[in-house]
């Protein structure tokens, strides 16, 4: 089987030394199930979608759970969260036990982690794909095709194209996690409420607003918007404040876990109409966006990544804080590099205290330097400029 080894895995197998219980969260088909079949090949694996294993594990969860001895796989614990307090109980008798969880709803998951394992668990998220991960065959891959395909493992892999993939992979997310969620009575509602969300990628979030044009009330949407965010489909990025508590309450920003889920939102047909399409430029973004989350992720860390906007409407694109410094990024779109992509960067020290490290331009052209204070940097050499913990 064709497998593309994903920068999390050293990460998890050194976790799995230490930790009873490892779960990985993250979107459908990003490669979670593959990812640990791969690292624990050996360890024996129950998928709770499939409905006679989930009526075993609900009518008998103590025999479900010691059907092996040293342990298990278990696909989709989210269905069955009664499991958690019984693996606490197992793995608090016997630690060199090891359960191996994967879910697909984060809020659940976490919500039951955080209640029954304690300590216990080592919490990871797998995000689709980075593009360094596929770069052996995204290298090549015009800029375009690669936004308009994204990143999802069964695009990367060659397995399916994005005219199928995601037209059955959102249908299947309203009809499955929505209906759970939320029990949503006019789906044509919600789907207008995602289009909507996707027309403002890079755009500070106003659910007011979101709620005046759809006719409903704030709180619906944002108790819309949350289940976007617990199921992978949407990530709010915070501005950055030195005051903590200023940063909590200031309004995000709204960019998608994918470019190819919001093309498709956006209707978008081909990397041809994306080249030409207003929001090429905010899907660029927010593919750099994701990149730097899912570094971050890959090294277990959360949190940390930012957008600088002030009073004056000075504006920085990412502001990444890893070890009580700065890696400040602007990002363009543009093939051809303009001085005037530095005027935000070479004024932030003024801006901030906090300590900056490294400041550059993110883009689409060919030409590079990294010998000045702001580097100059194609987007396909971007970890070459992301802190990675020693």
């Amino acid at each position: 089987m064709f497998y593309i080894n994903r920068t999390i895995e050293n990460l998890i197998s050194e976790a799995y030394k230490y930790f009873s219980v490892i779960s990985v969260t993250g979107p459908r088909q990003s490669g979670k199930s593959t990812l640990l079949k791969h690292l624990f090949p050996n360890m024996p694996m129950y998928s709770l979608k499939d409905v006679h294993v989930r009526e075993f594990a609900e009518n008998d969860p103590v025999a479900f759970l010691k059907q092996h001895p040293a342990g298990m796989f278990i696909d989709e614990i989210q269905k069955v969260p009664l499991l958690l307090e019984y693996i606490q109980g197992i793995v608090d008798n016997d630690s060199e036990k090891r359960y191996i969880l994967t879910g697909s709803s984060n809020f659940e998951l976490q919500h039951g982690l955080c209640e029954s394992l304690p300590g216990r668990a080592g919490i990871y998220e797998l995000l689709p794909m980075t593009y360094e991960e596929t770069k052996d065959t995204s290298r090549n891959l015009p800029l375009d095709n690669l936004l308009f395909g994204g990143l999802y493992p069964a695009i990367c892999a060659n397995k399916n194209k994005p005219r199928f993939f995601y037209p059955s992979y959102v249908r299947t997310y309203i009809e499955r996690d929505v209906r759970e969620l939320l029990k949503v009575k006019d789906q044509m509602q919600f789907m207008r409420f995602m289009k909507l969300c996707a027309s403002r990628i890079g755009s500070i979030f106003n659910s007011s607003e979101i709620a005046s044009q759809l006719g409903i009330d704030s709180k619906t949407v944002t108790n819309w918007l949350s289940v976007l965010q617990a199921s992978y489909i949407i990530t709010l990025l915070p501005p950055y404040y030195e005051n903590i508590s200023k940063r909590l309450v200031k309004s995000p920003k709204i960019y998608f876990c994918d470019p190819g889920i919001a093309c498709y939102l956006l209707d978008i047909e081909s990397p041809r109409q994306l080249e030409r399409d207003k929001m090429r430029g905010a899907i660029f973004e927010n593919f750099i966006v994701m990149e730097v989350i899912k570094h971050r992720y890959n090294q277990g860390l959360s949190n940390g990544v930012y957008f600088y906007r002030d009073s004056n409407q000075n504006e920085v694109d990412i502001l990444l804080k890893q070890e009580g410094e700065i890696t400040a990024l602007e990002i363009k779109s543009s093939m051809t590099y303009h001085n005037s992509f530095e005027k935000t960067l070479s004024k932030l020290s003024e801006w901030i205290k906090t300590p900056i490290s490294k400041k550059a331009v993110i883009y689409a052209g060919d030409f590079e330097n990294d010998k000045g204070e702001i580097a100059i940097i194609n987007y396909r050499n971007l970890h070459h400029i992301l802190p990675t913990l020693l």
